[in-house]
C-alpha cells in the first residue's frame, strides 16, 4: 500500500472496511490483523491506529468470534437468529474500524466517518440477512451452506484488494453497495410474494 493516500483512496478503504463487515465484522478484523502481524499488510503512517487489530489478544478474540461465525452461519435459520443478534454490533464495529482508517487530526471527518461507516455497515448487514432468509425458505441445507461460503471467500479477497490496491478500494465498495441494495430490494419482493401466497391459500378443513 503507498504511504501517501490520497481523500479517495482513503475513502474507498474506509468504504470497504465498513461495508465487509455488515457481512463478516470479526473475519474483517481479525484478517486485517493477521496481514498486519504477519506484514503483508503495510499502513502509512495515519492508519497506524488499526494496529491494535494486530495485537494477539486481539486476534485471539476475533478469530474465536469469527470461529464461531463460521459454523453459524451455515446452520439453517440459526444463520438468521445469529443475524439478527449482530444487527447492532456489526454497525458500531464497522463504524470504529472506519473511524480508524481516517486521519485522527481531522475530528469533524472522523465524525462523518463513524456516521456514514456505522449506515454502510448497517446497510450490508441488511442486504445479508435478508438474502439469508430468503435462501432459509428452501428446504435442502446445501444451498445456505454454499451461500454462506461465498461469503467467507468474498469478504477475505475484497478485503485484501482493498488495503493492497487503495484505487481499486473505491470500486469494492461502490460494488458492495450497489450489490447491500439489490439483496434488500430483491428479498423484500421474494419474502412479499412467499407472504401473499401463503396469505390467500385457504385454510385446511377442520376434520370433525
Amino acid at each position: 500500500m503507498p504511504e501517501h493516500l490520497g481523500i479517495v483512496e482513503i475513502l474507498g478503504i474506509a468504504g470497504s472496511v465498513s461495508l465487509l463487515s455488515g457481512w463478516r465484522l470479526y473475519l474483517t478484523a481479525l484478517a486485517t490483523g493477521l496481514a498486519m502481524h504477519f506484514h503483508v499488510l503495510p499502513l502509512p503512517e495515519h492508519l497506524q491506529s488499526l494496529q491494535v487489530l494486530a495485537n494477539p489478544w486481539v486476534m485471539g478474540v476475533a478469530g474465536l468470534a469469527a470461529f464461531m461465525e463460521f459454523f453459524a452461519d451455515k446452520i439453517l435459520w440459526l444463520d438468521s437468529v445469529w443475524d439478527s443478534v449482530h444487527t447492532f454490533i456489526r454497525p458500531v464495529g464497522g463504524a470504529l474500524l472506519t473511524l480508524a482508517v481516517v486521519d485522527p487530526a481531522d475530528p469533524a471527518t472522523q465524525a462523518i466517518a463513524f456516521i456514514l461507516g456505522g449506515g454502510a455497515s448497517l446497510l450490508a448487514h441488511g442486504g445479508k440477512a435478508s438474502a439469508r432468509a430468503v435462501v432459509n425458505t428452501s428446504p435442502e441445507p446445501f444451498s445456505n451452506i454454499a451461500v454462506s461460503t461465498v461469503e467467507d471467500v468474498a469478504t477475505t479477497g475484497l478485503l485484501y484488494l482493498a488495503y493492497s490496491n487503495p484505487v481499486a478500494a473505491g470500486v469494492v465498495a461502490m460494488v458492495l453497495l450497489v450489490l447491500a441494495i439489490a439483496l434488500m430490494i430483491i428479498a423484500w419482493r421474494v419474502l412479499r410474494r412467499i407472504f401473499l401466497r401463503v396469505r390467500d391459500e385457504p385454510a385446511a378443513p377442520v376434520q370433525p
